[in-house]
């Protein structure tokens, strides 16, 4: 009696997790379709994601955008051409998305903004409080080089961080101008 018992308790428990399994499996093949009234908002999160995967992505691009119902406007900055047509085309993709306005600019190719770039790599990200905004496949802080003209892009912590990494941009020889746009969390 008590293995029919045990034996009924066993599979009961096994037909049971068969079942939510089963829920399971089928609530991830569902596509993650949003609530009407939080459509924006799952629209932004969507755009902001694809963006911020692109394989060629880097510290020294900006991608921006703005989401007005179903269109989404692209802007910003791109080293590599084939940056803009790619972060159109995966933004186009998402399902829900019915225009595509790309308004990124392509920074024109240049051996002397090449080497301020590195040249301000170096010395914002070498200065110890700042180093940890390299960090990661998105860095916080996204330096952008037009003909010598300097732009920080991104997010600090403090005050102090953003001052410092103004000050460090500001060190590098041969640059014309420093525009520190980085956003304070919180």
């Amino acid at each position: 009696m008590r293995n029919n018992l045990a034996k009924n308790f066993l599979s009961c428990i096994f037909s049971l997790l068969l079942f939510l399994g089963a829920v399971g499996v089928a609530r991830a093949v569902e596509p993650a379709s949003p609530a009407p009234d939080n459509n924006q908002a799952w629209l932004s999160n969507q755009v902001r994601h694809r963006l911020v995967m692109l394989p060629w992505y880097s510290l020294f691009d900006n991608l921006e955008y703005r989401v007005d119902g179903s269109k989404v406007t692209l802007f910003g900055q791109v080293v590599q051409p084939a940056l803009k047509s790619e972060a159109g085309s995966v933004v186009k993709s998402i399902e829900g998305v019915s225009e595509v306005d790309n308004r990124i600019e392509v920074l024109p190719p240049s051996p002397f903004d090449s080497q301020i770039r590195r040249a301000e790599y170096f010395s914002i990200f070498s200065f110890p409080s700042l180093s940890r905004y390299s960090l990661g496949t998105n860095p916080q802080i996204h330096i952008i080089v037009n003909s010598g003209h300097v732009t920080l892009e991104g997010v600090v912590s403090s005050q102090a961080d953003k001052n410092a990494a103004g000050i460090r941009a500001s060190m590098v020889p041969n640059v014309f101008s420093v525009t520190n746009n980085l956003r304070i969390e919180g």
